[in-house]
This record gives structure tokens, sequence and C-alpha cells, in this order.
């Protein structure tokens, strides 16, 4: 259990990298791209490149606060995409039962038997890299404890009073299930969705570390894969983007965990 301070501190990591992603464009308009520097220039080097240049003069800094935009960009999105998926498919299940439920269930099975990173690999190579690909198929392959979390939770609530009530005002199932049933499956929902960002923030940089990022976007992932050749020659390279990942996802757990503290004890409070 992470103490307050703790907690605090993740907010205010996590808050900075979202401003510095946000005002990427105010203060490095002409982007991540741009080669305005010597080859391998050290950190504290020169001051219009305080973490240093890559092999193309590129300046690392800049890398960083653009990368962050597409790394939190393709975590939240691919995040929604799974988590839609997982609720969709387990609030049918977990309401209808019987053979719905089973059918569904043997479904979810087909993607966790699959190694998730070996899928999320082969569609993103068949669908090209791109970003549309890479949430895609991290939404995909994170979809399935979603689908069990939600079942699991409407199983134990649709034979609750106030569902019987509404059942008996004649309300249809598609209402039941997502005006009545849902909201009471929202926390545990919302903190597995926290966590599920960070997942999926390393899932982009191991894909993009691979060569199977989006080519025309900068990501962290991107920065520590391009370094991987020349890390004796330019250390800097690597570290500072793979400290960006490191930070971001434990500043994440951290928060997930948090959250989750939170929401049991009001649960148990209730």
């Amino acid at each position: 259990m992470f103490s307050r301070a703790d907690v605090w501190l993740a907010t205010l990591v996590l808050l900075v990298i979202v401003a510095l992603a946000v005002a990427a464009p105010l203060i490095y308009p002409k982007g991540p791209w741009a080669m305005g520097g010597r080859p391998f220039l050290g950190p504290a080097g020169d001051l219009r490149f305080p973490l240093g240049t890559d092999t193309n003069g590129r300046n690392i800094l800049a890398g960083l606060i653009w990368g962050g935009r597409v790394s939190l960009v393709i975590g939240l999105v691919s995040t929604a995409v799974a988590v839609s998926i997982g609720v969709l498919i387990g609030a049918v299940a977990g309401y209808a039962g019987g053979r719905v439920d089973a059918a569904l269930m043997r479904f979810t099975e087909i993607f966790q038997v699959v190694p998730g990173f070996a899928l999320a690999l082969v569609l993103v190579a068949v669908l090209q890299p791109s970003a549309g690909s890479i949430v895609l198929a991290i939404g995909v392959v994170s979809w399935p404890p979603v689908t069990r979390l939600v079942r699991a939770e409407f199983l134990s609530l649709r034979s609750r009073d106030f569902v019987y009530a509404a059942q008996l005002q004649g309300q249809s199932s598609l209402r039941i299930m997502f005006r009545q049933i849902l909201p009471n499956v929202a926390s545990p929902i919302i903190v597995m969705g926290s966590l599920m960002v960070a997942t999926a923030i390393l899932l982009e940089s191991s894909l993009s570390f691979l060569g199977l990022g989006d080519p025309n976007r900068m990501s962290w992932g991107f920065m520590v894969g391009a370094s991987r050749t020349v890390l004796r020659q330019a250390w800097w390279m690597a570290t500072f983007p793979g400290l960006a990942i490191a930070v971001t996802v434990l500043a994440l757990n951290v928060l997930g965990e948090a959250l989750n503290d939170a929401l049991g004890s009001q649960s148990g409070k209730r």
C-alpha cells in the first residue's frame, strides 16, 4: 500500500507529463524530427539541447515531449477500446447467462490462450504499422480481463432486488444492463482501466522498439529502439526515453492502486 505522499508525487508526475505533452507544439513547434544540432551531442553540452542529440542531430528533449503525446494518446485510446469491448461482452454474458454466457466465455478464452504480445505483433504487421493499427491491436489483446470482471459482477448483481424491480416496471434488458447494473460496476472497471493504460503504454513501446510503431510519429519506444546500436557511444539516447516510460508506468500503477484502495474502502462502508 502506498502512502499519501507517494500518491501525490505520482499525481504531480503525471500532471507534468501530460502538461508537457499537450504543450509540445508550443515548446518545440518544429516537431521532434528537426535536425538542428551536432550528432551525438551529450547532455548539457549545449543549452539548446539539454538532454543531448541523437544520431541525426535531433533534440532528445523534443523527442521526449512529442513522444509523450503519442504514448499517452495510444495508451488511453487503446484502453478505451479494450474496456468498451470487454464491458459489452461481459455485460451480455453475465446478464443473459446460460448458453449465451458459455458461448461468449469460450470466445473470450480463445483470446486468452494466445499470448497477447504475439497477437499484437501479428495484427500490426498484417495491418501495416500505424497509430490506428497499434490502437486496434492493443485493444483486441487487452479486453478479456475486463470481460471476466464485468461478467462476474453482473452475475452477482442480476439477482438483486433493484433488478427485479426494473423488470417489473417493464424496462428493457439493455436499459437494465446499462442503466441499472453497469453504474454499480463502474468502480472496479475504472480501477482496471487505469492500470491497463500503463500496460498499453508498455505494449506500444515494445512494438515501436521492434520497428512496428507508426513511422510518422515519434514515440518513446521508437527512441529506445533507434538507439540500441549506439548504446556505448550515446547512452543518453536510450536512457532518457526509457526513464520516461518507467516513470509514467510507475506513476499510473501507483494511482491505480490508490484508486483501488479508495474505491474498495468506500464499497466496504456501504
